[in-house]
């Protein structure tokens, strides 16, 4: 899940606004006042998934969980990422109430009959009044590409690869629809990138990646080929489509083919981040340090560091030995 997860976050904080707008149910007043960024150093889990908001003029936090699947693991997660955040929230403001928190699972894939629209985590007794956390579930690969466009964003319109009822007619509108939204060259290959990140997924068999990357690159004469590692990307999902071999190995190849191609986007997204933070692209040994530091860590963690460190800092710990958490 840590590539798109990284993708998904990273769209995420360019628009929090559209995020929040579709997952705060009722159409109330809303003001994005910002993620949150605890500064309280004894918690180490980080924050960044939850956004500070007020409703009709209350404050109130949003946490957003992306989640490859609904797995069992998913209900403990959000109980525990409740409890820092709360325990954070507390700290930082000793005596003041702390913000009613609300939990979303955005769920990318999954079984086809129709997961509920809550879960909880229950740590209470048996037989015990409700203890825990509820948490809404947002199975977006279970909509419709017709509800993710209702949401009135190109955020949501980049999950449509996972939408049940994708279909080649219906991406090329989807990128023709990003094409005239996006505000700049770099935002469009963004956008597309989490596209194509979203159509490797694929949990309904649609298996529409070839097409997609034949319809962003006829739309964009060449925007994302020109780019070195997403042009990498493309390449080899052409070579996906063209190989027509023994069913099993045919598999295994495509599925070690998303991984890479995936994990090249990832790349250049981190390398997008390094550059903002330094004025600078990453030499190519910094870029080999991201990469290998993005599989033994995570992703997540890589762009924690590329969103926190000052640049003299991240210089060194990009130098430094790579210490597992």
């Amino acid at each position: 899940m840590g590539d798109a997860d990284i993708t998904l976050r990273h769209l995420a904080r360019r628009r929090p606004e559209d995020l929040v707008r579709a997952l705060v149910p009722g159409g109330r007043p809303i003001e994005v006042l910002g993620w949150v960024d605890s500064q309280v150093t004894n918690i180490e889990r980080r924050l960044d998934k939850a956004l500070r908001l007020r409703i009709d003029g209350e404050p109130r936090v949003l946490h957003v969980e992306f989640c490859f699947a609904l797995r069992d693991d998913v209900p403990d997660r959000v109980f525990e990422y409740l409890g820092f955040l709360f325990a954070a929230l507390r700290l930082e403001a000793p005596g003041e109430p702390v913000p009613p928190l609300e939990s979303v699972a955005v769920v990318l894939s999954g079984r086809r009959r129709r997961l509920p629209a809550t879960g909880k985590r229950r740590i209470a007794w048996p037989g015990r009044p409700f203890s825990g956390a509820h948490f809404r579930i947002d199975a977006v690969y279970q909509r419709t590409i017709a509800e993710l466009r209702a949401r009135g964003s190109v955020l949501w319109l980049v999950f449509a690869p996972l939408a049940r009822n994708a279909t080649a007619a219906a991406l090329r509108e989807v990128v023709a629809e990003i094409h005239a939204a996006a505000a700049t060259t770099e935002e469009r290959a963004e956008l597309y990138t989490a596209l194509l990140v979203m159509a490797a997924i694929d949990p309904w068999g649609h298996n529409l990646l070839k097409e997609l990357v034949i319809m962003v690159e006829d739309k964009e004469e060449g925007l994302l080929r020109r780019t070195p590692i997403i042009g990498e990307m493309i390449i080899e999902a052409e070579r996906r489509g063209e190989q027509r071999g023994e069913q099993r190995g045919e598999q295994r190849g495509e599925q070690r083919g998303e991984q890479r191609g995936e994990q090249k986007a990832i790349t250049e997204l981190l390398g997008r981040l390094f550059a903002r933070r330094l004025g600078r692209r990453p030499t190519a040994e910094e870029e080999r340090s991201i990469l290998e530091r993005a599989r033994a860590l995570g992703p997540g963690e890589v762009e924690d560091a590329l969103l926190d460190l000052d640049g003299d800092a991240l210089v060194r710990w990009l130098a430094e030995p790579i210490r597992p958490s």
